[in-house]
């Protein structure tokens, strides 16, 4: 519901900025976010935990889309990747926090409740910190308020650099009042269909979509959310231990944020995406090939081992089943495997999945799998998974959101954020939703086999519709993609025309 609500408020978000600029529409943000934490916490049916969901996810959806364009616009061009890469780390680097708040909270009583409220703690210190600062020195010039914009800008450059910026900001905000008119004559649908029709737009658009529905589909959000269950899959049973080991994988994703923050504005944003997907695609292929080994190198299941827990046996099961423990775990009947003790890689037994089945086990000293089976291979499992956030985290995790931040035109950068947006937030469905149904279905190594080939095509897609935008003002950006005979991977600085 979270991301139902997300998808939602990005549709509008767009408009919203446009409309009522960026901080206000932050500020929005902070109070839903807020709301929908305290709702959460003080429910007294699971309805009312839905409802707060949904005002969690209209607040997440409407900063995830803000935030970078804030910061893009109030940021000088040498810098602005690293400072959105920042926006990244503090939300990869939030996540980490919340695993280890959220620890903390287990030894509490009402638990749950003090893990949903205090997530309204963060929401309420931006809001007080945002009203201190100020709005978007280019949409207060769009909006004619050329005076608070300038004074804005005074305090981002340097003297020898602020007659520029301000000439620049100057010629692109009168050349598209010029052609289209004052910014609001247009409604919501109008100003959509004003942006499809033109070609700078389109071009933006093409490539900003591009790296968002990329950004879900080389399958990270699911590793993310079902980390728990991948490291199970890997052949580790304990619950424990799969909750400390994703962990680690949490982690890797904010120091991966960091690395980001460093290089984006050295290496560019469209080579930093490249050397991204490649390492994905290595460590995908990786994670299918060791799962995959995994799965046929699975123990055999023992009739005599079965036998010994008595009726606990799997219904789907015979005496005279070639069984191994990953046939197990896919029965029609809900099944489970208890491991042979000592060496678990002997053959087991496979039983019905109760509490009794997993109690009986437990006390034969033996481990209960129910997502994955015993394997050698776990440890390298892990350090592929490892590589792979490595791999996403400083490229294809920050810099989509870099390049939506700063390729479209001012006038519709609001709009086509938004839509950028929403594409991102429904991918994100897709693919979450969809994850366990795979597994289940392909089995996980054609799993992930399926993310590794979405991701080379990412890649030929990327090389070939995303320019470079490093270092480029906004209106140097709008220039490169109006240029005749624009090709993304010819991309060189454009030189902006004398006023």
């Amino acid at each position: 519901m979270a991301v139902a609500g997300a998808i939602i408020v990005a549709a509008l978000g767009g408009w919203m900025n446009d409309r009522f600029g960026r901080k206000l529409s932050i500020l929005i943000a902070d109070v839903l976010f807020f709301i929908g934490a305290i709702i959460m916490a003080a429910a007294p049916i699971p309805g009312i935990i839905i409802l707060g969901r949904i005002f969690v996810g209209l607040g997440v959806g409407m900063a995830s889309m803000t935030a970078p364009l804030y910061i893009s616009e109030a940021s000088p061009a040498r810098i602005r990747g690293a400072l959105v890469s920042m926006n990244g780390l503090l939300i990869t680097g939030g996540q980490f926090l919340s695993y280890l708040i959220n620890l903390a909270f287990t030894r509490t009583n009402g638990t749950w409740r003090w893990m949903l409220g205090v997530a309204g703690l963060p929401a309420l210190v931006q809001f007080l910190l945002m009203l201190s600062l100020p709005e978007s020195p280019r949409w207060l010039y769009r909006r004619d308020r050329k005076e608070e914009a300038e004074e804005i800008l005074r305090k981002i450059y340097p003297a020898e650099e602020l007659d520029n910026e301000i000439e620049a900001l100057r010629q692109s905000v009168e050349e598209e009042i010029a052609i289209e008119g004052a910014i609001g004559e247009d409604g919501f649908f109008g100003k959509i269909k004003k942006a499809l029709s033109n070609k700078v737009v389109r071009r933006g658009l093409a490539a900003g979509i591009l790296c968002q529905v990329a950004q879900q589909f080389v399958g990270i959000n699911s590793v993310m959310y079902y980390s728990p269950t991948i490291v199970q899959l890997a052949g580790f049973a304990s619950n424990s231990t799969a909750l400390a080991l994703s962990l680690i994988t949490s982690g890797l994703n904010a120091v991966g944020s960091i690395v980001s923050m460093f290089f984006v504005d050295r290496s560019g944003r469209r080579r930093l995406m490249l050397i991204s997907l490649v390492g994905i695609i290595v460590c995908l292929g990786l994670l299918t090939g060791i799962f995959y080994a995994a799965s046929t190198h699975s123990p055999l299941v023992s009739a005599d081992e079965t036998k010994f827990f008595g009726n606990a046996t799997c219904p789907d099961f015979t005496v005279t089943s070639k069984w191994k423990c990953v046939d197990c775990l896919k029965a029609a009947a809900e099944c489970g495997y208890c491991a042979s003790t000592p060496n678990k890689l002997q053959p087991g037994a496979c039983l019905v999945t109760t509490d009794f089945s997993k109690a009986t086990c437990h006390a034969n000293n033996r481990e209960w799998y129910t997502q994955g089976c015993p394997s050698n291979f776990g440890w390298l499992a892990l350090v592929a998974l490892g590589l792979y956030i490595i791999s996403y985290s400083p490229g294809m995790g920050t810099v989509p959101w870099i390049v939506n931040s700063e390729i479209y035109p001012l006038r519709f950068r609001g709009t086509c954020g938004g839509m950028a947006a929403v594409s991102n937030w429904v991918s994100n469905l897709v693919v979450s939703q969809s994850f366990l149904s795979m597994t289940e279905a392909l089995g996980t190594a054609a799993t992930f086999l399926f993310f590794g080939c979405v991701s080379l095509v990412a890649l030929v897609l990327i090389y070939f519709i995303v320019p470079e935008t490093k270092g480029l003002q906004f209106e140097e950006v709008e220039s490169m993609l109006e240029e005749k005979g624009y090709k993304a991977w010819k991309t060189k600085r454009p030189s902006l025309s004398p006023a």
